[in-house]
């Protein structure tokens, strides 16, 4: 039986005009640091506004509210997240729990 994905990160990322390819590339690399150093993390996914291509949304699954709190306790996650965040105009994020699932 799969694993029930409940804990999440997300960003919601508005890229400055001109850096979409950047910020893909930053946030790429972000992902994979993420992937390979915290045992807690399961997958990720970044997807693009297909009506504004420099909107971006980020998922991160992770198996528990704390293993997400680590990670951005580590002092790679404020370098990398750092790198997307300057490619940006605006960003939020925060982590959330499932409460409905289809």
């Amino acid at each position: 039986m799969r694993e029930e994905l409940k804990h999440w990160s997300s960003g919601n990322w508005h890229v400055t005009e001109g850096k979409a390819d950047d910020f893909i590339d930053a946030w790429t690399e972000f992902l994979a640091w993420t992937k390979g150093a915290n045992e807690g993390f399961v997958k990720a996914r970044l997807i693009r506004d297909v009506s504004d291509p420099n909107h971006f949304v980020s998922f991160a699954a992770w198996r528990s509210p704390e293993a997400a709190a680590a990670w951005q306790g580590r002092p790679e996650f404020a370098d990398l997240f750092g790198k997307c965040r300057a490619l940006c105009d605006d960003m939020t994020s925060g982590i959330y729990e499932s409460t409905v699932t289809l």
